[in-house]
């Protein structure tokens, strides 16, 4: 039986002993059941709590240095806050002095407002110099770092500087007056004729950590109705705001002047719905006298109306959900016995009394932008009795299009400052001094999508468009190029369907054409040449460079719409390489630098068959004044047959020595003569190149040798002397021979018939002439070595 185990033994000698067990159970067949044992171990990570500390600050100026916190304590990361505080009404202002901070660090700075934080940067952001603000008296600085070594550091200065209040909103329809946006500033608000302030009219700059005005800031509105007591000048407008809960709206307006005093009415604008119903009656009750009702007059009073007393009663009835109607009525209160003082609206009048009192003349103008509708240029007071102006006054409206040639003038949508109407279609042509050009200024610019306002640079609808626009668009200035301009402006018939736009407001003026691009200044080892005398939009500067030079970076230059250059000056550098001087045609060449500098060679080499007319080898060198050239031009590769001289022929009496039928630049000719002939003329020719080639000499000529010849005829002479003798030789021997041989022939005749019988004697007979001997002597006529021979003949 096993020994059971020790209780001190240890887990790994158990550990190993139960291996063993199961290696041996597992080894044998008999084993069935295997058992598996899972031991799942947890690791808990504790993680430590930084090491926090506090910094505070309070004095008007100061710095923030890393190198103030603790120590980093072993295993841990550390947060430091440091907070710096001023006196109400001051803010923190941080200027970065250094910030070297290691991977993984965070530095921010953040605002105070209560208990809300706002960050104002972070280390992502910092860099040496910058300067951030606090919005209250508070600023907090928040550093954290994990780093055991090789810390970061940073340094921040501080300093109070005096909050202000935000700048108050002014009110539609109204305007703001600050006097001072500091602590204790006062801010005073106003609205426009016709419209009421609702809220306080002074708001206050209160002291705090971050100052603010005492009160929400005022709105102006159009009240429903209303009384006016000693009234004098004054508008009734549509009111702002919607009726009760039902929508309906009944708003009383009464305007009571001073006793004495009568009142006028001037509609500016008056555009009621349908359902929507005006009165107006000349006293303070419904029961006084009807002035207006629109339901029983279709037409605007333009006119206006006068009162018979000194009050008017206004009464607008409206079932509207919301207001579609729209009306502005100025009033004014006139003593009796005078006229009323006139009123054009988008324009100005002079007068010749200004208590308007019988016989007063008015004469009326227009702002820029309109013109005179709908009554005279000038009225007067008449009627003793009863003053009133013999017509009414005048409309100011902005017409739909029209030719201006005013130094300066005002180009607005048709009927501003009402709405532009449907199917507009618009063109304004601006014309100024011949020497100037024109300045647009596009202050308001609000069309619908369907509507185009279009610039054009010229006096008529060109291609040359300055600019096209729709819908909302910010303010935009435009330069013409020329004394012309073009404005044309078109609104969509269906405009109610994407719809309507508020309409434009352009100013224009004339600018002199020195208002312009500013000049370019000379180039050195250059010049200059400009398109134009003045510097407008669209002139061009063209820069060239001095031999010798080439020009670095653009060379024209383009006086941009914006009254800027296309690009910046170019400059001139010294030229250190050649041009490439091309290939050569039916050649190869070797180049020793790529980059053609001063020094580089090229060896040309031409093809088989071809033969190199110039130098074969071309060098890159510069000259104190100029480009780098190339030492000699380019070569040319020429084909042989084209540069051959033919063969001029034989001379008579001639020959030629290596005959051939063509023969290259260079190669020679040789000629000689027969025996007996002279050469006269070059033994030798060359053949030249060029174009064509040619010998450099003519054909030589073959003729007689004179010694040669009176010598032949000396000899022909004694040749003929010695024929001569010959010849008489001859005749004598010849007959003297035949003589001699006829004799000899008889006498062998006569003597072989003579002793014919001794022919029968034996063979062996001494002939009886053996012993003879004759020696002849003769001449031969033929003389070839002109020796004389000897013959010896024996018969």
């Amino acid at each position: 039986a096993p020994e059971a185990p020790h209780e001190d033994a240890s887990p790994m000698t158990l550990m190993d002993k139960g291996e063993n067990e199961l290696t041996g159970s597992a080894s044998e067949e008999s084993q069935e059941t295997t058992t598996s044992t899972i031991i799942t171990t947890t690791v808990i990570t504790t993680e430590q709590a930084p090491a926090l500390c506090s910094v505070s600050f309070s004095d008007p100026e100061g710095y923030i240095d890393s190198n103030d916190y603790p120590p980093l304590p072993l295993n841990n990361f550390l947060e430091c806050t440091y907070n710096v505080t001023v006196y109400t009404g001051y803010g923190v202002e941080l200027q970065v002095k250094s910030v070297n901070l290691s991977e993984g660090e965070l530095l921010s700075i953040r605002g105070v407002d209560g208990s809300s934080l706002t960050i104002l940067a972070n280390h992502t952001l910092l860099v040496e110099g910058q300067v951030i603000r606090s919005p209250t008296n508070s600023i907090s600085v928040y550093f954290r770092t994990f780093q055991d070594d090789g810390l970061g550091t940073f340094q921040l200065h501080y300093q109070a500087f005096m909050l202000s209040c935000n700048f108050p909103r002014r009110p539609d329809y109204g305007d703001v007056t600050v006097m001072d946006l500091h602590s204790g500033g006062v801010a005073h608000f106003h609205c426009h004729l016709g419209y009421e302030l609702q809220g306080a009219k002074t708001l206050t700059c209160i002291n705090a950590s971050k100052p603010h005005w005492s009160s929400q800031e005022p709105i102006c509105s159009a009240p429903c109705g209303g009384a006016v007591h000693n009234a004098t000048i004054g508008r009734v407008l549509s009111p702002s705001h919607s009726g009760n809960a039902s929508g309906s709206q009944f708003c009383v307006w009464t305007i009571e002047a001073p006793e004495g005093q009568k009142l006028h009415l001037h509609f500016e604008r008056l555009s009621l719905h349908e359902k929507d119903r005006m009165m107006v009656y000349s006293g303070l009750t419904n029961k006084s006298a009807l002035l207006y009702d629109s339901l029983q007059t279709e037409s605007v009073p333009f006119e206006g109306l006068l009162s018979d007393g000194h009050t008017i009663r206004i009464e607008f009835m409206s079932d509207q959900a919301r207001a579609v109607s729209a009306f502005n009525i100025r009033f004014e209160a006139f003593e009796k016995g005078h006229c009323y003082e006139p009123y054009i609206q988008n324009g100005n009048f002079t007068t010749s009394d200004p208590t308007y009192n019988i016989g007063t003349i008015v004469e009326f103008t227009c702002d820029p932008g309109h013109s005179l509708e709908q009554g005279p240029a000038i009225i007067e007071c008449i009627n003793m009795r009863d003053p009133y102006w013999n017509d009414t006054e005048p409309l100011c409206r902005a017409m739909c299009g029209g030719e201006l040639s005013a130094v300066a003038g005002v180009v607005l949508s048709p009927n501003w400052p009402e709405p532009y109407v449907e199917g507009e279609d618009c063109i304004w042509k601006i014309h100024v001094g011949e020497e100037k050009r024109i300045f647009l200024d596009i202050q308001f610019l609000n069309l619908s999508n369907s509507d185009i306002l279009t610039v054009y640079d010229g006096d008529e609808v060109m291609p040359h468009i300055l600019g096209q626009y729709l819908g909302n668009s910010g303010p935009q200035k435009l330069y013409s190029s020329t004394p012309d301009l073009t404005i044309q402006f078109h609104s969509d018939p269906a405009g109610l369907i994407f719809g309507k736009g508020q309409g434009f407001i352009i100013n224009y003026i004339e600018v002199s054409r020195n208002d312009s691009c500013s000049d370019l200044p000379e180039i050195q080892n250059g010049w200059k040449t400009t398109s134009h005398t003045e510097l407008v939009r669209g002139a061009r500067i063209t820069y060239q460079c001095d031999p010798g030079y080439d020009i670095v970076g653009s060379d024209t230059l383009t006086c941009q719409w914006d009254l800027s250059w296309s690009s910046d000056p170019p400059f001139c550098e010294k030229i250190m390489y050649c041009t490439d001087p091309g290939e050569v045609d039916h050649s190869t060449r070797l180049i020793s630098d790529p980059v053609l500098l001063v020094g580089t060679t090229i060896q040309y080499t031409c093809n088989p068959g071809f033969v190199l007319e110039g130098s074969s080898l071309l060098t890159c060198y510069s000259r104190e004044t100029g480009t780098p050239i190339w030492t000699s031009r380019l070569p040319h590769c020429v084909s042989e047959e084209s540069l051959a001289c033919d063969n001029p022929g034989l001379p008579e009496n001639g020959y030629q020595i290596l005959y051939k039928r063509l023969y290259l630049p260079g190669e020679s000719l040789t000629f000689m003569c027969y025996e007996g002939f002279e050469l006269m003329g070059e033994v030798t020719i060359r053949c030249i190149l060029g174009q064509p080639s040619h010998w450099n000499g003519p054909l030589p000529v073959c003729k007689v040798n004179q010694d040669s010849f009176e010598h032949a005829l000396e000899a022909e002479a004694a040749a003929e002397t010695s024929l001569e003798g010959g010849n008489m030789a001859l005749a004598i021997f010849i007959p003297v021979l035949i003589i001699s041989l006829l004799l000899g022939g008889a006498y062998i005749y006569i003597t072989r018939c003579r002793y014919y019988s001794s022919l029968r004697l034996p063979l062996v007979y001494s002939h009886p002439y053996s012993q003879i001997t004759v020696e002849t002597e003769f001449d031969n006529p033929i003389y070839e070595t002109g020796e004389t021979r000897e013959y010896e003949v024996s018969i």
